[in-house]
């Protein structure tokens, strides 16, 4: 196989991928064992992509790679995104601990009340945010799952 095809398998994986790929996820979905060779194909294809008139973009997050839209087409076409299953209460929690990132869970319970305990469990559940103790409370983080999914 020679540089373009192991380009073209890459491309492959991760447009099937329904979440962003590690090189060694990359290496045994495609059978390339070169790290070299996927990351050079890596930083070819995010360089076309940046640079093409496509709507599409191969971005990297947390050393993980996957497609994303471009602007203006993602918000053009998110009403055909299943989005995700959050509750509205759930969805402001997260939107400001995303804008707060190592917030104490019990500062939000003083910002939005007692049902941010349900929030944060729904939240954690989904692996949205992760929760660690800090004293008497706990400091609320978003994860990598979070920034996959809302492209951050």
């Amino acid at each position: 196989m020679d540089e373009r095809e192991y380009m073209r398998l890459i491309e492959a994986a991760l447009f099937m991928s329904p979440k962003a790929m590690s090189i060694s996820e990359i290496a045994g979905a495609t059978g390339i064992m070169s790290m070299g060779t996927i990351q050079s194909a890596l930083k070819e294809l995010v360089g076309r992509y940046g640079s093409a008139e496509t709507a599409l973009a191969l971005i990297e997050i947390d050393k993980r790679y996957m497609f994303s839209l471009k602007e203006p087409y993602a918000s053009k076409v998110s009403s055909l995104s299943a989005g995700p299953d959050i509750s509205k209460g759930a969805l402001r929690v997260l939107a400001y601990v995303s804008k707060n990132e190592g917030v104490l869970q019990s500062g939000l319970v003083k910002l939005f009340g007692g049902s941010t305990y349900d929030h944060v469990k729904e939240l954690a559940e989904k692996e949205f945010i992760e929760t660690k103790r800090f004293g008497r409370s706990k400091k609320v983080s978003t994860t990598s799952k979070f920034k996959e999914y809302f492209n951050v």
